[in-house]
């Protein structure tokens, strides 16, 4: 052996030879900010130190130095702030992305759509790009946003086309809207009845006027999901960056259905999508593993794609009068001043429903924003804990974003987790109080603080694609509740700093029942991490202005930059 060919050899046992001696992990340390760990004792330390992709010293800058060993790597943070990476309680993943294949629809502040006549001139152009007979499609108008202050039809959207079938989705994604040459391919016309959970919204003649609710607006809603390969990569991509740009570490996608949930999964092992994901199934997937006598694995990759809990929708969208209140809405839609909305399955359904998933060991989630809904899921979940008791960490009630003081009462004994959709406060705060709510129920949407006061752990959630996945402008929400005016939403349900953050980690965590492995900066969980430009809990009015400079998952930057 040559003498260059023998100290190569021996570089490379000493390489090894190091390895051996360090574990074989790259040791990070963090320093010289605030380290906001989320632990039970809510710390806020000097630094941390991560080996390979795990968390494995927290503590002063002292403690964590004699961790580390000499070939550790030295990140000052700059007086920057370093928490868990943020993890999505509800969404609907890749559902954001869907921008990047469809037409954006959306009404300031988040698009810049005005009037019925923005949305024709759109789809109009997205016809002439289109061949005849395909469906155009677009997402998330709101009806209250535009001059007109109503749905658009199939009139105005015969004006857009009527030789391609058009596909509009309500911003909440509970109503959807159709053109005429929409409604010949649903086969919808004056003699197709009501389905049970939906309305088809008619002309005075009795004629479809193209606006579907709820259970009517699924057909359309399968027409346009259905994407191919290519539009179907194109929203992963989009989502994928819009998650980790928000500092999003863990995804949630609700109500998946069999093609979505072997998709993300195989998506995910592909290492296409780079976030780790916590999957709903809907009903129906859950129906068919019952039927077959099967039941969800519910850890594909412990550490990547989990099956988490079944997902049921109890009522629809209060911003479209299809949430089910005690009480009439404070405008009605029409001329019923007793309108109180319906609910999308009937209560007795949602009990059996509920008890026989809870009996079959699948755990539950349940859609609820009026609080006549509540009041059938808490019948359900009762039910339900009477034949089996639920533990410690109960079912969970996406939104509740009516529930009354009785009602949490009722959560809080069952252990339920009210997930809430506090941007509800800043999109559409000044319309519940003026249209929907009234000033009073409005003061106590997305009863946050009550909640917490009763010793529940509630969690919070954009439901994107509903509103953009903004985990930032979720905290500041919650501890702000301004509206797009400006004007305070209900004063006495705001909540701290330090609390609306546990609800987009470490409370969000064990929703999914992760909380062993993520949500705080401890010893032995993964090197989820979020770096911001400053603290939320410095200045509580700009913490939606806080920057995300880094996005890092299992001990890799996987967006932005570290100092």
């Amino acid at each position: 052996m040559d003498r260059a060919r023998f100290l190569l050899v021996v570089a490379a046992l000493l390489v090894v030879a190091a390895l051996i001696s360090s574990g074989g992990e790259r040791r990070i340390v963090y320093r010289g900010g605030s380290v906001i760990t989320m632990d039970e004792d809510r710390r806020v330390v000097e630094a941390l130190g991560i080996e390979g992709n795990r968390i494995a010293a927290v503590g002063t800058e002292d403690e964590v130095l004699r961790w580390a060993d000499d070939n550790a790597e030295i990140i000052d943070l700059g007086g920057r702030a370093l928490l868990p990476g943020f993890i999505d309680a509800h969404g609907h993943f890749p559902g954001e992305g869907a921008y990047a294949v469809f037409e954006d629809l959306n009404a300031p502040p988040i698009g810049d759509v005005r009037s019925i006549d923005d949305i024709v001139d759109r789809m109009k152009n997205r016809a002439a790009e289109t061949d005849a007979g395909e469906w155009i499609v677009g997402l998330s108008y709101d009806d209250t946003l535009i001059a007109e202050k109503r749905h658009p039809d199939r009139r105005d959207l015969d004006r857009a086309s009527t030789d391609h079938p058009i596909a509009l989705i309500h911003v909440s994604g509970h109503l959807a809207t159709t053109n005429s040459k929409g409604l010949e391919e649903l086969e919808i016309d004056a003699d197709t009845p009501d389905p049970e959970g939906g309305v088809i919204r008619r002309q005075i003649s009795g004629e479809p006027n193209g606006v579907l609710e709820e259970t009517a607006a699924q057909p359309l809603m399968e027409k346009m999901t259905s994407p191919s390969a290519t539009q179907v990569f194109a929203m992963v991509e989009e989502a994928n960056r819009r998650y980790l740009a928000s500092g999003t570490t863990t995804a949630q996608s609700g109500y998946a259905v069999g093609p979505l949930i072997s998709g993300l999964t195989w998506g995910s092992r592909l290492g296409l999508i780079p976030l780790r994901l916590v999957i709903w199934p809907g009903m129906e997937a859950a129906d068919e593993w019952l039927d077959a006598g099967e039941k969800p694995d519910p850890s594909y990759d412990p550490d990547w794609v989990r099956i988490g809990r079944i997902k049921l929708v109890a009522d629809g969208s209060i911003q479209g009068y299809t949430g089910y209140l005690s009480e009439p809405y404070h405008v009605p839609p029409g001329d019923d001043p007793s309108f109180r909305g319906y609910p999308r399955i009937p209560p007795d359904e949602l009990t059996e429903r509920v008890v026989r998933y809870h009996e079959a060991g699948l755990p539950l989630s349940v859609h609820g924003n009026g609080d006549a809904s509540i009041d059938d899921i808490l019948d359900a979940f009762e039910a339900a804990n009477e034949k089996k008791p639920f533990g410690e960490i109960g079912p969970v009630i996406i939104h509740a974003q009516m529930a009354r003081e009785d009602q949490l009462d009722r959560m809080a004994k069952l252990g339920a987790i009210p997930s809430f959709f506090v941007l509800h406060t800043y999109y559409w705060g000044d319309r519940h109080r003026d249209i929907f709510m009234g000033p009073e129920r409005a003061a106590r949407m997305s009863p946050v603080r009550s909640a917490i006061d009763r010793g529940i752990r509630p969690t919070l959630h954009a439901d994107s694609p509903v509103v953009p996945m903004e985990p930032l402008r979720i905290v500041w929400s919650a501890v702000n509740r301004l509206s797009t005016s400006g004007a305070r939403i209900g004063d006495a349900e705001r909540i701290t700093p330090m609390e609306a953050l546990a609800g987009v980690t470490i409370d969000a965590a064990r929703q999914h029942f992760e909380q062993d492995t993520k949500g705080s900066l401890e010893v032995g969980k993964l090197a989820d991490l979020v770096l911001l430009s400053a603290s939320p809990l410095d200045d509580p009015s700009t913490i939606d202005e806080i920057e995300v400079e880094a996005t890092i998952i299992d001990g890799e930057v996987v967006y932005g930059s570290l100092p």
